[in-house]
């Protein structure tokens, strides 16, 4: 059954059981080792995301039709980034689009989340996914005048793609168990109300197996690893006028088997006087 995180009336962070008939029973134990139910009703205050990731790999280009529409042409290895742990954020909790560091041009992308259960190295392709511990919604945001232009630094990828809240997670993390195979799952992005992305992960270039084994190699990876496994077509920098996200917008990550993960987009609040993030 679906494992979900939540913050209880007193603000302890727990871990659920989502039951078949829409119950919550909390568990006991860490998400990593023997989780038990406890029989005890789930008394959550605030869904959070699935888990704090140890680190986020991510996979660009990885579905064809997303190559090409964008006109990018098909990788012959996974192609590579990182966002900062930091900019993960819970459902239903807004996306901020940066207003200190602007972006104007910030973009949404459907992905399939895989998190890493056991340390691994060097894992084969047919091993790899005996690391899995479970699957998650995800929501790579990109700020893509900071990834692509040219006089912002041009490349800036993991910078366009790590400002706060720009990776969500959740709502649920599903067992491997409930999800044998990654590659045969519906994923589409709903864009206030309107279907704008909408494919299925059979379109993926590199297998969830195959990214695992290449991540895997010579570089051991941690439990608690989320690795984004690329956005199918109908982002939004690809769309004629290009649909760039604004204040108001509600965004919906869609993904057959896990569940729905939206979330809200607002501006960046101001930092108030004092605030750590103004400080030197």
């Amino acid at each position: 059954m679906p494992i979900f995180r939540y913050a209880d009336p007193e603000g302890a962070v727990q871990h659920g059981l989502l039951h078949p008939d829409g119950s919550r029973e909390r568990l006991q134990g860490s998400l990593f080792e023997q989780q038990l139910p406890c029989g005890e009703a789930a008394a959550v205050a605030r869904l959070l995301a699935p888990l704090e990731p140890r680190a986020l790999l991510c996979i660009g280009l990885n579905y064809r039709r997303h190559a090409a529409e964008t006109g990018a042409a098909i990788p012959q290895r996974p192609v590579l980034f990182m966002k900062s742990p930091g900019a993960v954020q819970d459902p239903g909790a807004p996306i901020e689009l940066p207003t200190a560091l602007a972006s104007h041009q910030v973009d949404y992308e459907a992905e399939l989340a895989v998190v890493i259960g056991r340390r691994c190295k060097n894992v084969g392709v047919e091993e790899a996914l005996a690391a899995v511990l479970g699957y998650t919604c995800a929501n790579d945001v990109s700020a893509r005048d900071w990834q692509k232009r040219p006089e912002l630094g041009g490349g800036q990828w993991c910078r366009g793609k790590s400002f706060d809240t720009f990776a969500p997670l959740g709502p649920v993390l599903v067992p491997t168990a409930e999800l044998p195979d990654p590659q045969a799952l519906a994923i589409s992005t709903d864009l206030n109300g309107e279907r704008v992305q909408h494919g299925h992960t059979s379109d993926m270039i590199f297998s969830v197996a195959e990214i695992i084994a290449f991540l895997s190699g010579s570089t051991t990876l941690l439990p608690g690893t989320v690795i984004l496994t690329g956005t199918p077509e109908g982002v939004g920098m690809a769309a004629t006028p290009p649909r760039w996200l604004r204040p108001g917008d509600v965004v919906s990550v869609g993904i057959e088997g896990i569940g729905t993960l939206t979330n809200p987009v607002i501006a960046e609040p101001a930092s108030a006087p004092g605030d750590a993030s103004t400080s030197a």
